[in-house]
């Protein structure tokens, strides 16, 4: 599925983030992330691209078994939405491909804002109009770096890499989700960040 046919997934209609590459490259460089990352990202991307929807599997599995985590896509009586996890779930299988793949360029990087916010009262539910709690806690999505990046590991170490292989595609993948979930947390506290 190309990222044009995805409901509410177009690098195209997001404005300009207001993190610059200055403070990305800062950003990368504080969480050792360099050039041998960015390869082992795109030999993931390899690995990862056919097992998208098992990993979703896994990933809305955990969320639907802790009800701090499912609260999120939760309507006003606490059942979650089910429509509204259907229609972010091939969001979340792009964005496991653009992590992998995608250029970390100006696009790339608007692109986080926009997620960003869809996490916060400035744009949560909107995408989908979706009649959930107005934001995702940021002690969650900071905790989630733990079981988005742990469980990755089984899907890494299918086929026939070699350890090491599969070791350094695993350690890219945490920072690449460490950068981009810090990058989520700017507009929680702007004046902060």
């Amino acid at each position: 599925m190309s990222e044009t046919a995805i409901a509410g997934y177009d690098y195209g209609r997001v404005g300009p983030s207001p993190v610059g590459k200055d403070d990305l490259e800062a950003l990368k460089a504080a969480v050792l992330f360099g050039p041998e990352d960015e390869a082992a990202l795109r030999r993931a991307g390899e690995v990862l691209g056919d097992q998208v929807e098992a990993i979703l599997d896994v990933w809305y599995a955990f969320v639907g078994a802790n009800p701090q985590l499912v609260a999120a896509f939760a309507g006003p009586e606490g059942e979650p939405v089910t429509t509204y996890l259907d229609r972010v779930r091939p969001r979340f299988g792009q964005w496991i491909k653009d992590t992998c793949l995608r250029p970390y360029d100006e696009a790339w990087l608007a692109y986080q804002e926009e997620i960003a916010e869809r996490h916060t009262p400035a744009k949560k539910n909107k995408t989908d109009h979706a009649p959930s709690i107005d934001h995702v806690p940021l002690r969650y999505l900071i905790a989630l770096i733990s079981p988005i990046t742990s469980t990755v590991r089984d899907f890494l170490a299918r086929g026939d890499r070699p350890a090491a292989e599969v070791d350094a595609m695993h350690e890219a993948w945490r920072k690449a989700v460490i950068l981009q979930v810090a990058l989520w947390a700017r507009p929680y506290a702007p004046q902060l960040w």
